[in-house]
């Protein structure tokens, strides 16, 4: 296929015409679902709606980083293209991507202009996925006319599938506003991301796979257990772990090494000994409030809070065990009631969350500093 490479530092990229019946059949569509009830589950799909039906044979894979698909969106992207005429279908570019290095053969005298070769496997979509969604109904309905179309891309070839990973976050996180928790999850894969981010990341991922982790599944993330009752936003703990790590990074190099693992093991240990105080209204949540999003966040503040103890973390260190945490949170036990979910807000009253957050770490600190 003919392509114009374009040089860029020490990148480089091709653009190409492509024939929309042959970009469809090299594309292979990826998506992440990330929030209850928004998966496409078999017993809701309409066999009437074609669009559903499409949405719902998409790969669900671990190394899918797109955005959820819009039904409505891609029902009102082939109504443009059934009824526009004059005006270009797709002005703008689609961003494709494969990790083969595809071989380029210059054409003539010209540097730039060439034969590219095609890939052996299919394209995955870093920007453009509802516009060639719209495309794949439109050829549906109106095979005769598919012929007619060209689809202008940009390709990148030849690298790791964190590159295609990274590519997306920086469209999509300069004009584009996506999920807060879906950036998160990609925090690691992305090169110029600070370490502290990528760091929390790390340990947020733990909280929620590990089997022994008090929060295992509790966390909504992308690509949660859609099933699972869950109990805060994943960048919300992420946004108070990092606060932790960044405040106490060089007490973290020096006793944890900067792994992940560690981290992660002081975090569980530390509500293992929170759960095994506050047992009775541990994940009641329909009675309690003690592991809402609220009182999650505040835990994390206290034990930003206490870290600095040496002889708590000595303790914990020589014990590698929730012990010396459910000692210091023992007081913790009778504060049971003030958790309660009826009267809660009275209680603790306050004119938005952040306040809120900030009584309750007070509150749970004062009880156990007296």
């Amino acid at each position: 296929m003919l392509a114009t490479r374009i040089r860029q530092k020490e990148g480089m990229f091709y653009f190409i015409g492509y024939n929309a019946a042959d970009l469809l059949a090299k594309v292979q569509f990826t998506s992440r679902y990330y929030f209850e009830g928004e998966e496409l589950s078999e017993a809701r799909l309409s066999e009437h709606d074609d669009v559903a039906q499409f949405i719902a044979g998409i790969e669900r894979s671990e190394k899918g980083f797109q955005r959820l698909l819009n039904r409505q969106k891609i029902k009102q992207i082939v109504n443009f293209y059934e009824t526009v005429v004059a005006q270009p279908m797709i002005p703008g570019t689609v961003l494709l991507f494969t990790d083969e290095t595809l071989r380029f053969q210059r054409a003539g005298e010209h540097e730039s202009i060439g034969h590219l070769s095609e890939p052996r496997g299919k394209y995955l979509i870093i920007d453009g996925q509802h516009r060639l969604a719209g495309l794949h109904f439109f050829q549906q309905r109106h095979p005769d006319q598919i012929d007619k179309v060209e689809v202008p891309c940009v390709l990148f070839d030849g690298r790791t599938a964190e590159f295609a990973t990274e590519m997306f976050v920086i469209i999509n996180s300069t004009h584009t506003r996506i999920n807060r928790s879906h950036l998160v999850d990609l925090y690691e894969k992305v090169s110029w991301e600070s370490p502290e981010k990528k760091f929390s990341a790390k340990v947020v991922n733990l909280l929620y796979g590990e089997s022994d982790s008090p929060l295992q599944y509790k966390i909504n993330r992308l690509g949660g257990r859609s099933k699972q009752e869950k109990w805060i936003l994943q960048s919300e703990i992420f946004n108070e772990l990092l606060k932790v790590v960044t405040a106490h990074k060089r007490w973290i190099e020096s006793h944890l090494g900067m792994k992940p693992e560690r981290c992660y093991a002081l975090v569980r240990d530390y509500l293992k000994g929170v759960k095994d105080v506050m047992q009775d209204v541990w994940g009641q949540n329909e009675r309690y409030m003690f592991t809402r999003d609220v009182t999650l966040k505040a835990l994390i503040r206290v034990l930003d809070d206490i870290v600095v103890d040496r002889k708590l973390i000595n303790d914990w260190e020589s014990e590698r065990s929730a012990k010396p945490f459910a000692d210091l949170v023992r007081p913790w036990a009778a504060l049971g009631k003030e958790f309660r979910a009826e009267g809660f807000y009275e209680r603790f009253p306050a004119k938005g969350q952040l306040e809120r957050v900030r009584k309750i770490h007070q509150r749970l600190l004062d009880a156990i500093i007296g």
